[in-house]
């Protein structure tokens, strides 16, 4: 993360923040998220029954690639200094364009949209968000992903 001093949020409205790292989406973490959301649907699951669809094989759970932002952002968004805390505010737009593949690695691309201080010491910062899978031509999912930071 790269920390940027507020009065300075403006000079990266418009621009690509970030790459993160890769992160493997395996079979393992699916069920693990299965297991904690109680979705038990065979198509993330059931490696045998999900070969007969048109996926092929499981696939990760669309909310568990929502959920990986978090992972991802750790990697390459911006932290205000001083910054006391950051919370996850919401979501402008989200839409899953691809299925994530067991096994597949997915990455996010932050792109900075706005940056707004709501109250003194709160700043509302808007990304544009897409999580690309590895060697595919769509991505998983596309957000416009709201954060706020306390300074």
């Amino acid at each position: 993360m790269k920390a940027v001093r507020a009065e300075d949020l403006d000079e990266y409205v418009g621009k690509e923040i970030g790459v993160s790292d890769w992160v493997t989406i395996d079979q393992d973490r699916i069920d693990k998220f299965a297991d904690v959301t109680e979705d038990h649907q065979f198509i993330h699951v059931d490696p045998e029954a999900a070969k007969a669809t048109p996926f092929g094989a499981t696939v990760a759970h669309g909310f568990l690639t929502l959920s990986m932002l978090s992972r991802l952002a750790a990697d390459c968004v911006l932290i205000l200094e001083g910054v006391k805390m950051g919370v996850n505010y919401g979501f402008d737009k989200v839409r899953l364009a691809a299925p994530v593949k067991s096994g597949k690695r997915i990455r996010g691309r932050f792109t900075l949209m706005s940056a707004k201080q709501k109250i003194p010491g709160q700043w509302a910062l808007k990304y544009a968000v897409k999580v690309e899978i590895e060697d595919e031509p769509k991505p998983a999912l596309v957000a416009e992903w709201l954060t706020m930071q306390v300074v």
